[in-house]
């Protein structure tokens, strides 16, 4: 690799913002606030909005959308429009 040309990829604390639970990872991205670890050691701090904690597809608190209904609520209204 050709040095200097690379972002800074260091270690990094990721919070969810709306559960607040933290993990320790690597990232490019920086930071103002930091947050001291587990570890003794002072991290950035990233805080975003949602993460595999939140989201409702990993929660199981996903939508479904009711496709076959919504058709049937179509014909209703306009008709079967068929041939």
């Amino acid at each position: 690799m050709k040095p200097g040309i690379h972002p800074d990829y260091h270690p990094v604390v990721i919070k969810d913002g709306s559960t607040g639970k933290s993990f320790l990872t690597r990232s490019t991205v920086t930071s103002d606030k930091t947050i001291e670890w587990e570890d003794g050691n002072t991290y950035p701090l990233i805080v975003v909005d949602v993460t595999a904690d939140s989201h409702p597809f990993w929660t199981g608190k996903q939508r479904l959308v009711d496709s076959a209904g919504r058709v049937e609520k179509f014909r209703q209204r306009y008709g079967d429009r068929r041939g």
